[in-house]
């Protein structure tokens, strides 16, 4: 009997100590290891750095002033959209030198008014002029890839012929690409094409080229993939990366496997995707902007994700 009080006595003190130093945050030794009671931090790998589209900035601002506010709420970089003359490509460079803040990559701006693919010769030769001014403007500002949306199926362009045309006019454009280092990165859109992560890779894989990559964009996938699962399969061929759809005034509900009705992203399972092909670069938010405080909030958003939290 005076065993048996004896034991429980031990084993009551022992979960009292024990259960105290979790309470009060103290350490405790394990196999020669300092344990400590804090929770730990997530690890991951890569190296993620945070940009914005130069739209999210006010639109009323001149290019200095939007790359300050840039600055100011911890923006590293930024994707500029196509720029036309040599004295606005200066202004960009001067003030990206001025605050420290990279352009990181060009946006084409022509690819949606003339598709690459368009039955019309006239369309397409406006569309390719307008790929090179942008990878043109992205040598000169030094970022190192152009985005492109490669073609757009209509009901007058097929399928077929939207995958065709657009690999042999990006066949057209690599030995600028190469001779200009930049690379071209082509974007899942609305455009209805190249449907499957699978087709995607693919559609790259099949031009074979260091100067053709993936741009993925999060929040243009969710009504019918998810983003986490496009991003393991994209591996090494993924260059950049948009986010949308997480940004204050346009809340969505958090990803429940359980609900299919949700239309949420699963940021966590995003982040950790990310880390799982060792993605290390720009991530650039694609959003409406607002004011000064609207832009702290989305960077302020963007840096939870990055941690492997949710947004909101």
């Amino acid at each position: 009997m005076s065993d048996f009080v004896n034991r429980r006595q031990f084993l009551k003190k022992s979960f009292s100590g024990t259960l105290g130093a979790a309470i009060l945050g103290s350490s405790v030794l394990k196999n020669g290891e300092k344990l400590s009671a804090e929770p730990m931090q997530k690890q991951f790998s890569g190296n993620l750095k945070k940009a914005a589209c130069i739209g999210v900035l006010p639109r009323k601002l001149s290019v200095l002033e939007r790359f300050k506010i840039a600055k100011k709420v911890g923006f590293e970089g930024i994707e500029a959209n196509t720029i036309r003359t040599p004295e606005a490509v200066q202004e960009y460079k001067e003030a990206s030198q001025s605050t420290g803040v990279s352009i990181h990559s060009i946006m084409n701006s022509d690819h949606w008014r003339y598709s690459l693919t368009d039955n019309d010769p006239a369309v397409v030769e406006r569309s390719m002029e307008g790929m090179k001014t942008s990878m043109q403007n992205a040598h000169d500002l030094g970022a190192d890839a152009v985005l492109l949306v490669p073609g757009i199926v209509t009901g007058e362009v097929r399928y077929i012929d939207v995958y065709n045309r657009s690999q042999s006019r990006i066949k057209e454009l690599l030995p600028l690409a190469k001779e200009l280092n930049v690379i071209i990165a082509i974007e899942n859109v609305g455009n209805r094409f190249l449907l499957s992560p699978l087709e995607y890779i693919r559609y790259i894989d099949e031009i074979d080229s260091p100067y053709l990559q993936g741009y993925f964009d999060v929040g243009n996938i969710v009504s019918s993939g998810y983003p986490q699962d496009w991003i393991r399969t994209f591996g090494k061929r993924l260059v950049k990366v948009h986010i949308k759809r997480f940004e204050p005034g346009r809340e969505h509900p958090e990803y429940d496997p359980k609900n299919r009705n949700t239309q949420g992203i699963n940021w966590p399972e995003v982040r950790q995707a990310l880390s799982d092909v060792g993605y290390n670069g720009w991530i650039s938010a694609e959003v409406r902007g607002g004011d000064e405080e609207q832009i702290m909030e989305i960077s302020r958003r963007m840096d939870k994700i990055f941690a492997g939290e949710s947004p909101y």
